[in-house]
């Protein structure tokens, strides 16, 4: 039961990360948790994607924009902006 238990607040928790738009939970690659720019990703850059940085994405037509900052901050940290291109519909 201890363990049923475990995983439902796990669920919770991870299920709130994901909410509130943590950087974690929206498939960021280790490379690019690099949040003060100096090369290195350090285990902090890591734990700060969970509780720290905070992910916002915006679609203008084909652009997708990813704009990165710390929670509860307007000042974005970075922007990593991609063109998505759409398969023909039939």
């Amino acid at each position: 039961m201890a363990t049923l238990g475990f995983f439902v607040t796990l669920l919770i928790v991870v299920g709130w990360l994901h909410f509130t738009g943590a950087a974690a939970t929206r498939g960021i690659e280790r490379k690019d948790m690099d949040w003060n720019n100096d090369g290195n990703v350090t285990m902090r850059e890591m734990l700060q994607s969970f509780y720290a940085v905070t992910v916002t994405t915006t679609t203008e037509g084909a652009r997708e924009c990813r704009t990165f900052a710390f929670r509860g901050s307007e000042q974005s940290l970075r922007v990593d902006c991609k063109t998505v291109v759409q398969p023909a519909s039939k």
